[in-house]
């Protein structure tokens, strides 16, 4: 039994390549994939060569084969439907943590079951809505909060979506490019600038990625609140301006990631149930503003190198698999 798989095999280049797979064991399943996505930031990266050296055992990928820079396979956003497995799974069509591939064999374990009512193509965005959760067991945001999040990128838009559930007195998200006013739109949510973003915030969540933005980030910060850094910087060193009225304001700045669960949450939360957390808040189809565009797997290599040179943008792009792959 064999798949056909993406590889990136070269700074620039990728590869559509046969990989055998062995019948599933006890414990284990046999996917057939529906759609996988493309995570911008991090498969661009990849897809260039250019994860540092000092970084590549933290961007290990749970089911990458190869290591980094390449050849490798990578990707970690996959929706199918088990055709071998336990009998509770057989026919369910569920999320995994897989890079790009027809098929795959992986335990159990590893996938959750997608519920009925969420479209698979939506349900490709639980790594980034489980990254939002996260994020909000760290932030705790409370009855009346004000709250900013500051990058309306994928994560910044999970977020913030999110937040609409919560009983805010307000919420705004803050930008600097103008064409995100779509995207906010269809969201629901209300965009502004740096320079016309409200202050005094009890929450702030960045998620720019951008030294400029975290500058942003503490100065809309409320005295005693706390800044949420969601943004992963690699290799840089973005400067952050702790002088001024940071310790007189008695800022927080705190560093959050989807590695380990919160630990507001670890002692009763496991990262399944965290990722079950994130598949039923995609029941909302506010988050189909997120899905940027679709094509075939057999154009992968060429889509990734689009994507990555910037000439067709991407928020999450959806890969569509053969029917009988």
């Amino acid at each position: 039994m064999t798949a056909e798989a993406y590889w990136t095999v070269g700074p620039g280049q990728g590869q559509i390549r046969q990989t055998p797979l062995h019948p599933p064991g006890p414990g284990e399943v046999l996917v057939r994939t529906l759609c996988s996505g493309i995570s911008r930031g991090t498969e661009t990266l990849v897809h260039r060569h250019a994860v540092p050296e000092s970084v590549r055992p933290l961007m290990r990928a749970p089911f990458q084969e190869g290591d980094l820079p390449g050849p490798v396979k990578y990707g970690y956003l996959s929706v199918g439907v088990v055709e071998e497995g336990p009998d509770e799974l057989r026919g369910r069509r569920v999320f995994s943590l897989h890079p790009h591939q027809t098929r795959y064999v992986v335990p159990a374990t590893a996938v959750v079951p997608v519920p009925d009512d969420v479209p698979s193509e939506r349900a490709l965005l639980a790594g980034a809505v489980e990254t939002a959760v996260n994020a909000l067991w760290d932030a705790g945001p409370r009855l009346g909060d004000r709250v900013a999040v500051v990058g309306l990128g994928m994560i910044g838009a999970s977020v913030a979506t999110l937040l609409t559930g919560f009983p805010l007195a307000r919420l705004q998200v803050v930008d600097t490019d103008p064409s995100r006013q779509e995207l906010a739109d269809r969201l629901g949510l209300e965009l502004v600038t740096p320079e016309t973003a409200a202050g005094d915030c009890d929450v702030v969540v960045h998620c720019s990625a951008s030294e400029a933005g975290l500058a942003t980030a503490l100065r809309l910060a409320g005295e005693e609140a706390e800044v949420v850094e969601l943004s992963w910087y690699g290799t840089d060193a973005p400067r952050a301006p702790l002088g001024e009225a940071f310790h007189a304001r008695r800022l927080t700045l705190r560093g959050s990631q989807v590695g380990a669960v919160s630990a507001a949450r670890r002692a009763r939360r496991t990262t399944t149930d965290r990722l079950r957390t994130a598949l039923d808040a995609l029941r909302d189809p506010r988050f189909d503003a997120l899905l940027s565009g679709t094509s075939d797997f057999a154009d992968l290599p060429e889509t990734m190198d689009a994507i990555a040179s910037g000439r067709r943008p991407a928020l999450c792009h959806v890969i569509r698999y053969p029917e009988e792959s």
